[in-house]
């Protein structure tokens, strides 16, 4: 695919991506609250525009970058994100610094994802995952920093094992992922300090 041919980033990238970073900051620090994220991205499918903007916002030519078999498998995904991004593409979760997920029934085990180490708890892999919906109301029950008493968050669709998985993530702290969730024009985040059950 030529440069010609690959859809536009954003229209003003400074300007956007510290829009799309302060509400990815707001949603990190405030687990299970659900905020407004206008991607105005024209990303090829499957790669959704949210999924484009964050990519466009924390990703450079420094970063390793995971794909899912969904994303990896479109060449004009691949040629966009290469372009706009300049990410060095991962064949192995494990070596990601950020990973995009278009099918979360389909992605590997948490575990699975870069962890980091003790002394370097930042070298972890940072999941963004689309999802079909968020609501600051639902089945998931979330305790921990940045919650005053409890919160609640609807995902859908969620994993069958995710909370299990969400578990063993917690307890190796200060090593493992964070997760970002990404709807239409929504972000929420699940950190790692972040205790999630199902109600």
């Amino acid at each position: 695919m030529s440069a010609l041919a690959i859809t536009a980033g954003f229209a003003d990238p400074v300007i956007e991506a510290q829009a799309h970073f302060h509400s990815l900051m707001n949603a990190l620090a405030r687990p299970g609250t659900v905020h407004a994220f206008p991607a105005a991205v024209d990303a090829p499918a499957p790669l959704t525009p949210e999924l484009a903007a964050l990519a466009l916002t924390l990703v450079d030519h420094e970063a390793t970058l995971w794909l899912d078999a969904t994303l990896a498998g479109s060449k004009p995904v691949l040629d966009y994100l290469r372009f706009h991004t300049g990410a060095r593409i991962v064949a192995d979760p494990a070596e990601a610094a950020f990973a995009l997920v278009a099918d979360a029934g389909a992605m590997p085990r948490l575990a699975e994802f870069g962890q980091g180490t003790d002394e370097y708890p930042d070298r972890s892999t940072t999941i963004v995952i689309a999802v079909a919906a968020l609501a600051t109301s639902g089945g998931l029950e979330l305790t921990g920093p940045g919650i005053e008493a409890r919160a609640s968050l609807g995902v859908e669709p969620w994993p069958g094992d995710f909370v299990s998985q969400l578990a063993a993530n917690r307890a190796q702290f200060p090593r493992g992922v964070d997760l970002v969730l990404v709807a239409a024009g929504q972000v929420a985040a699940l950190p790692r300090t972040t205790h999630v059950s199902e109600v």
